[in-house]
């Protein structure tokens, strides 16, 4: 087994259920389209959507320039990560990661209707992909930090998902993109891929599936195999 050295961690990081993962979005981008502070709202929401989406570190995110966005490659586009994290301190780690998921929708709306009223600079080298709403000394748009976005998705939890408060942060909602793909078919080994995990034993720290799992599974294959049969159901 693909399995660390340093032997198995229990991972206690269970997310929310669909249900509940889409009436916290639900929420969140009405308010964002009548709040004050649309830009950094629709921001941080845009940040959030992209690691329940395509499973993003909340670092790896906030360090995206405009130019990481690959629009034309693959069917959906592709996300250059530059600055994923290395293990075993052996500095950033990079990967491609497709814009699968709803995540190519994400990103062409926030780059369509929001980056632009940030400034006009988008297309500069070293552009960031999410800004900060202040400006620097020399009058530039710099990147978001981390504690802006761990902030604006607090306060979303508070408003959209109360039962949250203090537990669905950006690394759960990491591993909510992981348990969710799994659930929906796609290969642990495609997840670990997208992921940037080393070790597909990571990976199978991450998914987290219902009780009802292994029946579902079987009546998936059961029927699969009724389909190669002619309709004779094992």
């Amino acid at each position: 087994m693909n399995k660390p050295r340093d032997g198995w961690k229990l991972n206690i990081r269970i997310p929310p259920s669909d249900a509940e993962i889409a009436k916290f979005f639900d929420g969140w981008r009405d308010h964002v389209t009548t709040t004050r502070k649309f830009l950094p709202a629709a921001r941080n929401y845009t940040a959030a959507k992209l690691w329940s989406q395509v499973g993003l570190r909340i670092g790896e995110s906030t360090r995206l320039d405009m130019a990481d966005l690959k629009w034309e490659l693959g069917p959906l586009g592709k996300v250059h990560v530059r600055f994923g994290k290395g293990s075993r301190r052996r500095g950033p780690k990079q990967r491609i990661v497709l814009l699968i998921n709803g995540a190519r929708d994400q990103a062409v709306w926030f780059v369509e209707e929001v980056r632009g009223q940030f400034d006009d600079a988008w297309d500069q080298p070293g552009a960031p992909f999410l800004v900060s709403e202040r400006r620097a000394a020399d009058g530039s748009w710099g990147r978001v930090g981390t504690e802006t976005l761990r902030a604006g998705l607090a306060r979303a939890v508070e408003r959209h998902l109360p039962s949250w408060q203090g537990r669905l942060n950006p690394h759960v909602l990491r591993h909510y993109c992981a348990s969710s793909l799994y659930r929906n078919g796609v290969d642990i080994v495609a997840i670990q891929e997208l992921l940037g995990h080393e070790w597909v034993a990571t990976t199978m720290g991450y998914i987290h599936v219902h009780n009802s799992h292994i029946e579902d599974s079987w009546e998936r294959a059961a029927d699969r195999s009724a389909d190669r049969l002619g309709g004779v159901r094992p």
